[in-house]
């Protein structure tokens, strides 16, 4: 090869190493311009982010306001209800027995027909059936339809959970306490007894 060649291709290899060289540092230099632009981007993000006192106490404010907000909504909601519940409570109480004073209206008006019929009646004893009729009309009614019972008759053994004694005699016959006369029925309501029988009691004479 000769000289001119060989001076020739160490020109063309050190121009290319110059060029590869130049590339790379610009390379080298756009990568740190990235990473420049990138840290200033996240300093410019993280001091938006950043809220000043002020910022943060007017935030928590609106929250407590919105809070209160909230419980005041809720306490009247609240007070709504208790009163639309005691109002019903009420309602319930005054007219728990509009039911039974209906049904009691019937009976009433029988009564009041028999007054009218004994203005001019002249047997007694059709008066006395009429009542005696209205009176079994009604406590069968009471007995069905609500669960009133009456009970005390004489003869049935003696129970204080049921009858008041409002006297005693000793009867040599005797061998328990036994109801010798019923001044006074007793009812139960179901099973719960809602008044006491008067009764006279026998008991064995010791």
């Amino acid at each position: 090869m000769s000289e001119e060649n060989k001076t020739t291709e160490s020109q063309t290899e050190k121009e290319t190493l110059t060029e590869n060289e130049a590339d790379a540092s610009q390379t080298n230099e756009s990568c740190e311009c990235q990473k420049e632009s990138s840290e200033e981007a996240t300093t410019e993000s993280t001091e938006e982010k950043e809220v000043t006192p002020e910022e943060r106490i007017a935030e928590l404010e609106n929250e407590v306001a919105d809070l209160k907000d909230q419980l005041l909504r809720r306490a009247a909601d609240f007070d709504n209800y208790r009163k639309r519940m005691l109002k019903e409570k009420q309602e319930t109480f005054d007219y728990a027995n509009a039911a039974l004073l209906g049904d009691l209206l019937e009976s009433l008006d029988n009564f009041d027909r028999t007054i009218d019929a004994a203005k001019d009646a002249t047997d007694p004893k059709s008066i006395a059936d009429g009542i005696k009729m209205i009176n079994t009309s009604l406590v069968k009614m009471l007995e069905e339809k609500y669960g009133l019972v009456g009970y005390g008759v004489e003869g049935e053994e003696f129970n204080p959970d049921e009858h008041e004694a409002i006297g005693r005699c000793e009867d040599e016959n005797a061998k328990t306490e036994t109801l010798k006369q019923v001044y006074l029925k007793g009812y139960k309501l179901k099973q719960k007894v809602i008044r006491h029988a008067k009764v006279m009691v026998n008991v064995p004479k010791q």
